[in-house]
């Protein structure tokens, strides 16, 4: 069960991505989970979602942790015990995660033409711009660069469209910045990206220290 992809994009900070392959039984094997991580998978109706749970806990293994380190407060953000930052994400075949220092977040998503009719949702064109690039690859870029600075949020009730931005990025780059402004949340990021051959965009927002408004 290897590793698809491990990136340490600065010290402390390290994202590692999982190409579910295998089986629900195989990913189950020796994976010790506690009594809320049980109850989540057995309420989980769809296998796909349980072998992406499953996938992530053999990530936090890979990074040194188990399942008993993670936690959730009640917005459902996740949280680690030792106090370091922690984002998950999965989608279809692939999982990653993202350990580090700072406030930082994670995405990942698939390419799809879908996103061209819902862009209105979350492409504010006050703030965000579009090139003349492959715009299902732009707006899957934009669409994760939110995702991964709204995980940053402890409490909830950001606005894609209204409080999240992103500057105007091309794709040889693999780099952006954005920011949050939200009541006294005022933070700006850095924001990596990744084409995944299979189809995949991976995107990751670190918090830049220092950076506030």
């Amino acid at each position: 069960m290897p590793i698809y992809k491990t990136i340490s994009p600065e010290p402390f900070t390290s994202v590692y991505v999982w190409k579910i392959q295998e089986s629900l039984q195989d990913l189950r094997k020796g994976m010790a989970l506690n009594k809320e991580s049980v109850e989540r998978l057995e309420g989980m109706k769809s296998e796909l979602h349980q072998r992406g749970f499953l996938s992530v806990r053999h990530l936090l293994k890979h990074a040194g942790y188990e399942d008993k380190d993670l936690y959730y407060n009640s917005y459902g953000k996740p949280l680690l015990k030792d106090g370091k930052k922690i984002s998950i994400t999965h989608s279809f075949e692939f999982s990653a995660i993202l350990i580090s220092e700072k406030d930082a977040g994670i995405d990942i998503e698939k390419n799809r033409e879908k996103i061209v009719n819902i862009q209105h949702r979350f492409v504010n064109t006050e703030y965000d711009s579009l090139s003349d690039e492959d715009l299902v690859k732009q707006l899957t870029v934009i669409w994760g660069a939110k995702e991964s600075m709204y995980k940053t949020y402890p409490y909830g009730g950001l606005s894609f469209h209204d409080h999240i931005g992103i500057n105007p990025f091309l794709f040889r780059e693999g780099r952006s910045s954005g920011r949050v402004i939200f009541g006294d949340w005022k933070k700006e990021y850095e924001i990596s990206f990744h084409f995944l051959k299979e189809g995949f965009t991976l995107v990751y927002a670190l918090e830049k220290k220092g950076e506030t408004y």
